[in-house]
């Protein structure tokens, strides 16, 4: 994930910085020729000397900021992109930690210019360029140099002696594609696996293999999995960035290897362009396995947390105060009798195991049937996940005292306790402690998500363990009723200590909201914080008006204001699957809109940002709306973004010429008409379908 605030502030910075801070890295211009022909390319690269322990940056940086050009040549030339070798990984000296992308010691990034065709021989050309760069250590410095190179103009070009082997050099091991090597790709859930297998025969061993993502689908600071698919190939799992587009078509970037990719010349970078499917990739070695199925490190430390749960339990207001009653119960029932008071605690220890037996066996079936449907990894369901963070968060409010679970239900408990036996004792452990106990939901919640994250065996080993925790005290001090006496007494302690124990719930929110955000589009990832801000408002409803001695109608009120309240986030928030028809936005440049232009297809641009947010509603109404992304395909209309949420020199003056400054500014490109159709800046899919039409 890339840290766009260091990124614009090392940019802003680069004017400013003095000439003694580029020592690190010192810039130059060299050139393949030694003299210029008119109408014949030339390669000029810009030479980066890195004092040793330094480093630059790559196309896609990572934490940094790539190397950038800016050119200012005679009138008629022309300058290409700069032409990135195969990057290394750049970690901190310090810690170890992946940091980006780049190169070190004696860089040659090549440019190809071309000079116009009438251009005259016997004078000299100068070419100028301003170079930006971002060098590294322990700490990093932005850099800036104004380079020149001046060259004769001849009859015929000539090489230059001390420069052309060099770039001829690193133009040979530019990364690129090799029709000796087939790649496939495929993203399943927080994963993409690239497989990579040879087209023929071959005696070429790569190793070593990292990818280098163009853009920000595949995490630049994560470990990489590698394996032999037996027959000469690769499968390479790869970690999905926490900011990747949502709907990428490719897989784009470079393959590296320690040893040549080509047999013939050396090869380092393998250029990888290829189609993303949804799934595990096309002759990969087997299904991807998913993050959210994985094993937990340790049954037995799940099993010491549930158990903790459980003890805990006992801690909260309702129950705390009733244990010491209950145990003088067991007693006055038994008499004297030792053996029939541990009967009475063993009775209530086996209610409490049955219940949440019972409960565990309900969600066995639950997960039974769901497997039916398909109903698998449920934490890469970004519904489910969204469902068991509302969840969480209605508990962590209750836990906080922001309201009650229905007190009525405590009453049930309380006749309970009026029944006489062994019976008496196991109802009361059954549904007292279970039904009645207002203070076991929060508790009861992470044992929900996990049995439908776990397997069955594991999910009834969890319960069980809740149980035998909640259920030893009343066992224990059935053995020795003595010990009731040293109980400390009910106080505000105990309220205390129950708020406290909210924040870990909230902690669980806030890590679910986190596995959203790899799931979810920006808009919708909105979308569920408003819901989840919805659903926190109703359980403040409810408990407002559901207070100790509320009236019947204000009651009443209180509970549907939170259910109505519970509705309108469940609706807001809830993730919607990515529709069928769905688009797919490509990057905004004047470039790019030209060429798309010049294709004759419809072009439609979106100029946003994170921070508007009309924007934002403007994406949720439109581009949700089944009818505008049908239209969209059917038509053929190209989708262009231009993102404003970082400062953008260029979106600045593009905005400029329609004489705006502010975003949102939708408007659309047709084929074969000068200017395009600008649309207002609140959208609904009437607007935009009849602009299409029209």
């Amino acid at each position: 994930m890339k840290l766009q605030r260091f990124r614009l502030l090392c940019a802003a910075g680069l004017a400013l910085v003095p000439a003694f801070l580029h020592a690190q890295v010192q810039a130059s211009l060299v050139a393949s020729d030694a003299s210029l022909q008119a109408g014949h390319p030339v390669t000029v690269a810009l030479r980066l000397v890195h004092q040793a322990h330094w480093h630059t940056y790559w196309l896609n940086p990572g934490t940094g900021v790539a190397t950038s050009l800016k050119w200012t040549l005679p009138p008629g030339w022309k300058a290409g992109d700069i032409q990135w070798p195969s990057p290394s990984v750049l970690k901190d000296e310090s810690t170890g930690t992946v940091v980006g992308s780049g190169y070190d010691g004696d860089l040659l990034l090549p440019v190809t210019l071309t000079p116009p065709s009438d251009l005259p021989a016997g004078q000299p050309v100068t070419l100028a360029a301003s170079a930006e760069w971002l060098m590294c250590r322990d700490v990093c410095k932005p850099g800036q140099a104004q380079i020149s190179l001046t060259l004769p103009v001849a009859a015929v070009a000539a090489p230059d002696p001390a420069w052309a082997g060099k770039i001829h050099d690193v133009l040979a091991r530019l990364p690129r594609a090799l029709p000796a090597w087939n790649a496939t790709a495929a993203r399943a859930g927080k994963q993409v696996v690239l497989t990579l297998h040879p087209a023929g025969t071959t005696e070429v061993k790569p190793a070593d293999l990292h990818f280098f993502g163009d853009d920000d689908l595949v995490a630049y600071d994560q470990p990489q999995e590698v394996k032999s698919d037996g027959h000469g190939g690769f499968v390479l799992t790869l970690p999905v960035a926490m900011d990747a587009p949502d709907h990428p078509a490719r897989l784009l970037g470079v393959l590296t290897s320690s040893a040549s990719w080509a047999s013939d010349t050396p090869l380092p970078g393998l250029r990888i362009d290829a189609p993303l499917t949804e799934g595990p990739a096309a002759g990969s070695a087997g299904n991807v396995p998913a993050p959210a199925a994985e094993a937990p490190a340790s049954l037995g430390g799940t099993l010491l947390l549930a158990l903790a749960g459980g003890l805990i339990l006992n801690l909260m207001p309702c129950v705390f105060p009733v244990i010491g009653i209950k145990i003088l119960g067991f007693v006055n029932q038994a008499g004297n009798d030792r053996r029939k008071v541990v009967a009475h605690g063993l009775a209530f220890a086996a209610g409490v195991l049955l219940s949440f037996w019972a409960l565990a066996a309900v969600l066995a079936v639950l997960r039974a049937g769901g497997a039916q449907l398909g109903w698998g990894f449920q934490l890469q369901s970004a519904a489910f996940v969204f469902g068991l963070a509302a969840v969480m968060l209605i508990f962590a409010l209750n836990m906080s005292g922001v309201f009650e679970f229905g007190l009525s239900a405590t009453g049930i408990g309380g006749n309970l306790q009026t029944k006489s036996g062994l019976t008496g004792s196991f109802l009361s452990g059954t549904l007292a402690t279970v039904v009645a106990t207002p203070c076991s939901a929060p508790f009861l919640a992470p044992a929900l998500g996990a049995a439908l994250a776990l397997s069955t065996t594991a999910s009834f080993l969890i319960f069980t363990a809740i149980a035998v925790g909640l259920s030893a005290p009343y066992l224990l001090l059935s053995i020795f009723p003595g010990a009731v006496k040293v109980l400390p007494r009910p106080g505000e302690w105990m309220v205390t200590f129950r708020q406290l124990l909210a924040f870990p719930l909230y902690g669980t929110v806030g890590y679910l909201i986190w596995v959203l955000a790899g799931q979810v589009s920006e808009n919708d990832l909105l979308m569920v914080f408003v819901g989840l801000v919805f659903i926190a408002m109703g359980g403040w409803a409810y408990g407002r008006w559901q207070m100790g001695g509320a009236k019947p109608g204000r009651a009443r009120i209180g509970l549907w204001s939170g259910v109505l309240l519970l509705g309108i986030g469940a609706w807001v928030g809830w993730p919607q699957p990515p529709a069928p028809t769905d688009i797919v936005w490509e990057k905004w440049s004047p470039e790019a809109v030209a060429a798309l232009r010049a294709s004759h297809r419809i072009v439609y641009v979106d100029f946003t940002a994170r921070w508007c947010a009309t924007c934002q509603a403007n994406k949720k109404l439109v581009f949700h709306s089944n009818d505008v992304l049908r239209t969209f395909r059917s038509k053929d209309i190209a989708t262009v973004r231009a993102d404003w949420t970082n400062k953008d020199p260029q979106i600045t003056a593009e905005l400029a010429k329609y004489h705006r400054s502010a975003v949102p500014f939708n408007l659309i490109w047709f084929p074969d008409r000068p200017d395009p159709v600008i649309l207002p800046a609140l959208l609904t899919p009437g607007i935009v379908l009849n602009a299409v039409g029209k």
